[in-house]
C-alpha cells in the first residue's frame, strides 16, 4: 500500500527512530525547562521571578511549537503528524523524567499542589495533550508557509502566533473572561487559541490538490 499523496523527496521527513530521536530530544529539553522554572518561581519574587518565568515559557514554547514541524520538513499531512507525533513522545520522556527525578526532588513549589488539588498528577494528561497540540499547528503552519512560496521559519510560527496570543489574552482580560489577568499564567493559555487562529490564518491562500 502506498500513500494517497506521495510525499516529496527530502520533506515529510516521519521515519520512527527520527521521531523517537527529535521526541526524546525535546523530552530532555521541557524537563529542564520545568526544573528552572520550578527553582525559580521557589527561589525569586516580585518582577525578576515574572521576567525570568516568561523567558523559560518562551523559549519552552518556541521550541515545542517551531522545531518538530522543521524537523520533519512538514510539507503534507505525513510531516504534520509526524510533528505532532513527537510532540507525544516528549510527552511520554518528560513523565518519566517527571516521575523519577523532578517529582522526587522536590522543587515544585506548594502551588502546583494547590492547583491540582492536592495531587501532582493532574498535569500529565494536560501535558499531553498540549505537548502534542502545539508541534501539530506549529507544523501545519509551516506546510501552509511552505505550499504559499513562503520560506518555513521558526520566525514564520512565532511571529503571527504570538501577536495573536497578546490580542486574544488581552481581549480575554478585557471583556472579563474567568480567570483572566495580566500575567504570564494568561498569556501561556492565550497562547493555545493564539496558535490554532494563526494555523487557521496560514492555511488562506493555500491552494488545494
Amino acid at each position: 500500500m502506498t500513500s494517497a499523496v506521495p510525499a516529496a523527496s527530502g520533506f515529510d521527513q516521519t521515519a520512527l527512530p527520527g521521531v523517537l530521536r527529535h521526541g526524546t530530544m525535546l523530552g530532555v529539553f521541557q524537563s529542564v525547562c520545568v526544573l528552572l522554572f520550578s527553582l525559580a518561581f521557589r527561589f525569586l519574587d516580585g518582577v525578576l521571578e515574572l521576567v525570568v518565568g516568561a523567558v523559560i515559557v518562551l523559549v519552552g514554547l518556541v521550541v515545542t511549537t517551531a522545531l518538530p514541524g522543521l524537523w520533519t520538513r512538514a510539507r503534507t499531512i505525513e510531516g504534520i503528524a509526524g510533528a505532532a507525533g513527537i510532540g507525544l513522545w516528549a510527552a511520554v520522556v518528560y513523565l518519566i523524567i517527571d516521575v523519577a527525578a523532578l517529582q522526587p526532588l522536590g522543587t515544585y513549589t506548594n502551588r502546583w499542589l494547590e492547583i491540582g488539588g492536592g495531587s501532582n498528577w493532574w498535569y500529565h494528561p494536560v501535558w499531553w495533550m498540549v505537548g502534542t497540540f502545539l508541534p501539530w499547528m506549529g507544523a501545519l503552519i509551516i506546510a501552509n508557509t511552505a505550499a504559499k512560496g513562503g520560506t518555513p521559519s521558526v520566525a514564520a510560527v512565532m511571529i503571527p502566533a504570538l501577536g495573536l496570543t497578546v490580542l486574544t489574552g488581552a481581549l480575554a482580560v478585557l471583556v472579563g473572561f474567568p480567570g483572566a489577568a495580566w500575567g504570564l499564567g494568561t498569556f501561556s493559555v492565550a497562547f493555545l487559541p493564539g496558535l490554532a487562529i494563526a494555523a487557521a490564518l496560514s492555511a488562506l491562500g493555500v491552494r488545494r490538490g
